[in-house]
């Protein structure tokens, strides 16, 4: 099959992005998420059989509308969610044809997935790397998320191995993933892998809304929005500046 003809199952696109990656950057929303995490902002992205199908050569076509702002601001596309890798062939050969446009590549991803030859190709295909860590401790995560964590640690190893650029997210949830001794564990992973930038994503409830458009219940409802004391107390904890 023709690359470009290959189809992929997408939320939503956002043209102009400035929070996803370096630059202005091209976001993709794909469609389809693998993990259950309960404080997901984008629950209506879970179901692979909704979105709409797009081919390759459809979206390189939106893409190429904005190439000028995104090669001026060093930029690029980044594919978000959802989970992007759930649609590998899509996502091969979608990178695969930004490469020859000289299209800088980026993946939001949460790297819960094993180390393929699939995988391994689109790492190579891949600039940049924003990897959610949902939390290092395993049993924390398994509540969050219904998965533990093992996978995406290795993930991270893996494209850290491969001197890919690579940003680390968490989100911080009062009373859940701010606890000391896994913020001392947390720095201790991350000082043991080159990462670029990490940052803590305080969290909140903006995407509730969309658990209840689908009739579905909240299950953080009691938990606090995380704030500015919050992100400096678990920085001091790690003793890290803005990276």
């Amino acid at each position: 099959m023709d690359s470009e003809n290959v189809v992929g199952k997408i939320h939503s696109f956002e043209s102009l992005g400035a929070v996803d990656g370096p630059g202005i950057r091209f976001v993709i929303f794909m469609q389809g998420c693998n993990l259950k995490c309960k404080y997901c902002q984008n629950r209506d992205t879970w179901d692979i059989n909704l979105g709409s199908a797009y081919t390759v050569k459809e979206v390189i076509e939106k893409i190429m509308r904005y190439k000028n702002y995104m090669v001026a601001s060093n930029g690029g596309v980044t594919l978000s969610g959802g989970e992007p890798l759930l649609q590998q062939d899509f996502v091969i050969s979608l990178f695969q044809e930004l490469k020859k446009q000289n299209i800088s590549t980026c993946i939001d991803t949460s790297g819960m997935f094993g180390i393929t030859n699939k995988i391994k190709q689109i790492v190579d295909l891949t600039d940049i790397f924003l990897l959610d860590i949902k939390s290092i401790n395993d049993e924390t995560c398994k509540n969050l998320t219904g998965f533990s964590n093992k996978q995406e640690l290795e993930f991270a190893k893996y494209v850290s191995g491969k001197n890919k650029r690579l940003w680390i997210r968490q989100v911080l949830v009062p009373g859940i993933t701010d606890k000391k001794e896994d913020l001392l564990q947390l720095k201790k992973f991350l000082d043991s892998i080159n990462v670029e930038k990490f940052e803590f994503l305080p969290y909140h409830k903006l995407g509730k809304y969309k658990w209840e458009k689908l009739g579905l219940s909240y299950e953080l409802e009691d938990v606090r929005t995380a704030n500015n004391d919050d992100v400096k107390r678990a920085k001091k904890i790690m003793n890290i500046e803005d990276m």
